[in-house]
């Protein structure tokens, strides 16, 4: 008998040939699907975590650091860089956002400033309080004290539950739930051309406040 049992038919000893079991394909089979749902979820988590990210930015609600008024007479507004706010900084139909000029006692104060032609202002705006066609409100929503950054056309609006504003009527509520407008700040230009304030925000700044 040849020592090569390659051409045997099971003659070679008591060893019964090795067959492919159903239970091992089936455990393989389970492996293989049980993993592509791990990752499956693991990618939809990936993704919520995506989205999380934007939307714990978008509801930010404004927190006070600091007791006393946010702005005061003489304050001069500046940009996101520190930089102070001249006559010409912004086009009609142009809006930046801007802070009173940090000083002891005060932390970021976000306010929107907005700039259109005189005569397009009307019903709610004080017009005693804009200057240049300049007009400031508070960034903070009146509603859950989210801040006011989008836009529709001219509209202001709150990306949290869709309040809406309009800078050319004093930011008077136009939709959604805010129950009040965004309160406006007043408004001078200093001898030397930048936007100063004249006084506080002529109302409580975010929720609550009737």
């Amino acid at each position: 008998m040849s020592d090569d049992c390659d051409t045997c038919d099971g003659c070679c000893g008591d060893e019964e040939p090795t067959r492919p079991s159903i239970y091992t394909d089936a455990r393989a089979e389970m492996e293989r699907r049980d993993y592509a749902k791990v990752l499956a979820t693991m990618g939809g988590l990936t993704a919520v975590g995506s989205l999380a990210a934007p939307l714990m930015g978008l509801t930010r609600v404004f927190e006070r650091g600091y007791s006393g008024p946010v702005y005061s007479d003489g304050v001069a507004l500046v940009d996101g860089q520190g930089e102070r706010v001249t006559e010409d900084t912004l086009a009609e139909g142009e809006q930046l956002t801007v802070f009173p000029e940090p000083r002891p006692g005060i932390a970021d104060a976000p306010t929107l400033l907005v700039r259109y032609p005189e005569d397009a202002y009307g019903g709610e705006t004080s017009m005693e309080s804009t200057v240049g066609g300049y007009a400031a409100y508070s960034k903070v929503c009146t509603h859950a004290g989210c801040m006011v950054s989008d836009t529709e056309g001219e509209t202001l609006v709150c990306p949290c539950h869709f309040g809406k504003f309009d800078p050319t009527s004093g930011a008077s509520v136009v939709g959604g739930p805010p129950p009040r407008a965004l309160p406006q700040l007043p408004l001078t230009l200093s001898s030397d051309g930048y936007l100063v304030a004249t006084g506080d925000f002529e109302g409580p700044v975010g929720p609550g406040g009737e």
